[in-house]
């Protein structure tokens, strides 16, 4: 189970805070399990590892199955929250260097989360003269960069396989009842998932969204499941000694309260890449609105102290830093000893890589508070399916804690239709005419 280490931010807080957000904290736990907050309407993952749908877990596990049996790859067309959790998760769990491994599961490329062309012309080059299917996931079929990137790829295997053969290819992860990518598929015959109403973008790796290609990649659902549902129960308390995710938006809270605007995510395994990149969304998302809000940036050590290590450390005093500490690892790595010692490092002969790392972990940490740099730890078990599910659910409930705290939505994005509306304009698409002649006056074209 996740644990919140709070030691190394009491040399910042001049009073305890604990007694005083309590209260607020209740209020903000009860509107996420009653569903009846800001937002309420997009809080059906609250209780997600218990109400799942079994019947589709079922076919998501099914298509799985049909994929790693007739695929060499699986394209996964989305964007944000349609594929960040899913990608952060199977890097994590498989490794980031998951399609150049020896496996018996089809190579996953993420697309539609862009618009080069260079790096679509490269995914098209690297399924030359293989069997592939793609997962194209979107509530509404509409959004610029997937729909786009679906054109191509969509193109690709009706060229292959047929019109027929393809449509057996194509699994669409959309909307229940409506939408653009709803009728094609239905017209199509694509088999379908959905995204469900109640769930927003970034809170559904947990469903269809990321379940399926979670599952091409082999990871356990049901342990993922599993891990969530402890967490679920977990943060169900109404006790802050018992309840790790009101722990973690309190200390944050108040932090941020005393002008940390900035949180930097640290991790010691480079295989959590995207699930910071996941974090970043998920919390930038839901609390940066009304000019509020903590700054949600990543780093990985060591690899990030040799670079961001100098600003970290003696820069600006706005940021914050949330330290994911994981269990021993599931290979022992022994540095040998050399004969000539012309590094140096025969001082570490016999210690595993886990020793060491540990060691950096807490000397950069002590340094990172002496510098000024308050510290919250999460402490998780062994990296697997289990700890991933229960951290997944951990960050979205202390997200959800953290918005209410700050007085907004956390379940909205209203800003991000601006570059949107301006996007539209600026590509000609009908009735942006107007603001289309505006923009262009603007960049003096």
């Amino acid at each position: 189970m996740i644990q919140v280490q709070l030691s190394n931010i009491r040399p910042f807080i001049s009073q305890p805070y604990e007694a005083e957000l309590t209260p607020r904290l209740l209020t903000a736990h009860r509107h996420l399990q009653c569903h009846d907050g800001a937002g309420g309407d997009f809080t059906g993952w609250v209780a997600l590892p218990q109400a799942y749908d079994r019947e589709e877990f079922a076919r998501i596990k099914a298509a799985a199955r049909k994929i790693r049996s007739d695929s060499q790859a699986l394209v996964v067309v989305g964007i944000g929250g349609s594929y960040l959790g899913a990608r952060g998760v199977i890097e994590c769990l498989c490794s980031a260097n998951y399609n150049l491994r020896k496996k018996d599961t089809p190579n996953i490329y993420f697309v539609g989360n862009g618009l080069s062309s260079d790096y679509m012309s490269q995914i098209m080059d690297l399924l030359d003269g293989v069997d592939f299917s793609v997962n194209v996931i979107s509530k509404s079929g509409t959004t610029t960069e997937p729909a786009v990137a679906f054109r191509f790829f969509r193109r690709m295997l009706e060229e292959r396989y047929g019109a027929e053969g393809a449509a057996r290819r194509i699994y669409a992860t959309t909307d229940r009842n409506r939408g653009a990518l709803k009728a094609l598929a239905d017209s199509a015959g694509y088999e379908t998932f959905v995204v469900p109403d109640d769930i927003g973008g970034r809170y559904s790796v947990l469903t269809a969204v990321g379940l399926l290609p979670i599952a091409v990649a082999g990871v356990d659902l049901d342990e993922l499941m599993s891990g969530a549902a402890d967490m679920m129960k977990t943060c169900a308390a109404e006790d802050p000694d018992q309840n790790p995710a009101w722990q973690y938006a309190a200390a944050r809270y108040a932090l941020y309260r005393l002008g940390k605007r900035i949180e930097i995510l640290a991790a010691y395994e480079p295989d959590f890449r995207f699930m910071a990149e996941w974090w970043k969304q998920l919390y930038g998302e839901s609390e940066g609105k009304e000019h509020k809000g903590l700054f949600p940036a990543s780093v990985e050590f060591t690899a990030d102290l040799h670079s961001m290590g100098q600003y970290i450390q003696q820069g600006e005093r706005t940021m914050l830093e949330t330290v994911v500490r994981f269990g021993a690892s599931h290979r022992e790595n022994v540095v040998p000893f050399d004969e000539q010692n012309g590094d140096g490092l025969n001082f570490l002969a016999g210690k595993d890589m886990d020793f060491i790392a540990r060691q950096a972990m807490d000397g950069t940490l002590l340094a990172h508070v002496e510098g000024g740099v308050p510290n919250i730890i999460l402490q998780a078990e062994r990296i697997c399916p289990r700890t991933l599910g229960e951290l997944i659910y951990f960050f979205e409930y202390a997200c959800g804690l953290s918005g209410y705290l700050l007085e907004v939505n956390p379940f909205d994005q209203p800003g991000v239709e601006a570059y949107k509306k301006n996007m539209f304009a600026l590509l000609g698409k009908p009735g942006y005419e107007e603001l289309r002649q505006t923009l262009l006056a603007k960049l003096d074209r």
